[in-house]
């Protein structure tokens, strides 16, 4: 059973000015305070910085936002940053801007597959995040489910697909790029269904990922792309909704956790990290969150199929990372009909 989690408010950060940023120089030991940005839900926030708080007497404070923002946010402050640590966003997201984080090669890694995190450290994968189809079941008879990224070209879905804008949400990226690679990125097939994708998207896209699940639990939209992490708490919920692991194969991309470089905070911020990372937080974030663990030594959520029994497409992990401006590029000239 659930633990009942107490009213929790976070300090957020609303904007620039320096009280985001409070701290008495680069490692200070004596420093009490962590800027935090993260694109997770505030559920998801709200437990861990809870936690977090408890266990360190570390003051949070917390920008919250998507993944594209934030990262926006950490280039433009680079030399001069005002936040110590980004939790959250694909790992693909986070590899585009390493220049901007810090190296750190956490204790915790030892117990972490290599393939989850960056050579050099700049970033570290805490829970890896299959793609899925999530679909209302009672907007979406059984023999119409869908089973397929190709079925979300059906005509008789214009218009009710929830999808985020992939230039703000991290998992909206990943998923664009899963269905590229899998209908071919290399001989344009991929560009092509993306461009039949949107034509049935009929001009909606959604400003934040929480909006496509929201929207498909709340009968606003009939099916959507989202990530099995938030999908299924609507399924264990007992929401009219189900979900779909695509027959073409998914993708399962970490989110990732990553130091800002010059991090005002640094000694507080590698301790974030190694707290995230740690056997009891990833076992939290398990049987409270349904997010599969990225330790080797945690426990799977209930109620997931095993990630081995998952269909997988050959994800070019560098490529969606190294060639991420072009991509949206490409994605943007398609919206816009050029």
């Amino acid at each position: 059973m659930k633990r009942i989690i107490k009213a929790f408010t976070l300090v957020l950060c609303l904007s620039l000015l320096s009280a985001c940023g409070s701290s008495s120089g680069t490692g200070d030991k004596e420093s009490n305070t962590l800027t935090l940005y993260s694109p997770h839900p505030a559920e998801t926030i709200n437990l861990i910085v809870k936690e977090f708080q408890e266990k360190t007497g570390i003051q949070v404070d917390v920008v919250a936002a998507g993944t594209g923002e934030l990262l926006k946010r950490v280039e433009s402050e680079d030399g001069q940053p005002l936040g110590d640590v980004l939790w959250g966003g694909g790992a693909e997201s986070l590899a585009a801007y390493t220049d901007y984080f810090e190296a750190y090669e956490s204790p915790e890694l030892k117990n972490i597959d290599s393939i989850y995190y960056d050579p050099a450290f700049k970033w570290i994968g805490e829970s890896p995040l299959p793609m899925v189809l999530m679909y209302n079941t009672n907007l979406v008879s059984e023999s119409d489910a869908p089973t397929s990224w190709n079925d979300v070209l059906n005509p008789a879905f214009k218009g009710q697909i929830a999808m985020a804008d992939p230039a703000k949400s991290g998992s909206a990226y990943t998923i664009m790029a899963t269905m590229i690679q899998a209908f071919g990125k290399d001989d344009g097939k991929g560009w092509d269904f993306m461009k039949q994708f949107y034509a049935n998207l009929d001009g909606k896209i959604l400003t934040s990922s929480s909006g496509v699940y929201k929207g498909v639990a709340d009968g606003e939209y009939a099916l959507g792309l989202t990530l099995e992490k938030e999908a299924v708490k609507y399924v264990a919920s007992g929401a009219p909704v189900k979900i779909v692991y695509p027959e073409e194969g998914t993708s399962a991309i970490p989110d990732g956790v990553a130091i800002i470089k010059d991090a005002k905070n640094l000694d507080n911020a590698k301790k974030f990290v190694d707290f995230v990372l740690s056997t009891e937080t990833q076992e939290i974030m398990s049987s409270e969150l349904s997010r599969r663990s990225i330790r080797k030594d945690a426990k799977a959520p209930e109620g997931l199929i095993p990630l081995a029994d998952i269909k997988l497409v050959d994800y070019d992990f560098d490529w969606a990372a190294m060639d991420k401006d072009a991509i949206l590029k490409q994605w943007k000239d398609i919206v816009v009909g050029e």
